[in-house]
């Protein structure tokens, strides 16, 4: 008896409910670029090495590359795109890159910024040493690690109602 090619995925993509008929082989990068053209996903090595393609899986960050959209059946799924204010205005830590220069090419930047969000909504103060740690899962060609780790440091800090230097 043959396997069935097809399943139809129900979940919540930026904050809307969504039903997608989706090969069972396919990944969740596929499903969000090519069935929502949600293009912030990027396919960078398409083995889970460089980051790119990092989403929001019920509040916790996942290479969407190595991951497979039947998985995403029942979950919250947030991508960049759904970071924007009502009005298009940009979230805290997009800000951040904004200011502090961390975009170069920008092929990166929406991974880096995922997990970052991931890491901000900890509530956690992370020191220096642990905040790179859990940073190093990207892979950024432009090196710009300085001023992407300046920025997601001072969102931290900045949401800890601490002093921002």
């Amino acid at each position: 008896m043959a396997e069935k090619q097809y399943q139809l995925v129900t979940c919540t993509i930026n904050g809307k409910e969504t039903e997608t008929m989706v090969d069972v082989r396919a990944s969740l990068t596929d499903m969000l670029r090519n069935d929502y053209r949600l293009t912030s996903v990027k396919k960078g090595c398409e083995v889970g090495e460089c980051g790119a393609c990092t989403v929001l899986i019920d509040g916790e960050a996942y290479n969407s590359c190595i991951y497979l959209a039947v998985w995403a059946e029942g979950k919250r799924i947030t991508t960049v795109e759904g970071l924007l204010g009502p009005n298009g205005e940009l979230s805290d830590i997009q800000q951040s890159f904004v200011d502090e220069s961390a975009v170069q090419c920008g092929f990166c930047s929406p991974g880096f910024v995922m997990t970052a969000l991931e890491i901000l909504d900890t509530g956690i103060e992370y020191s220096d040493d642990e905040l790179r740690k859990l940073l190093s899962g990207h892979l950024c060609r432009c090196t710009g690690y300085e001023n992407i780790f300046k920025a997601v440091k001072k969102t931290m800090l900045r949401r800890l109602g601490k002093e921002v230097k």
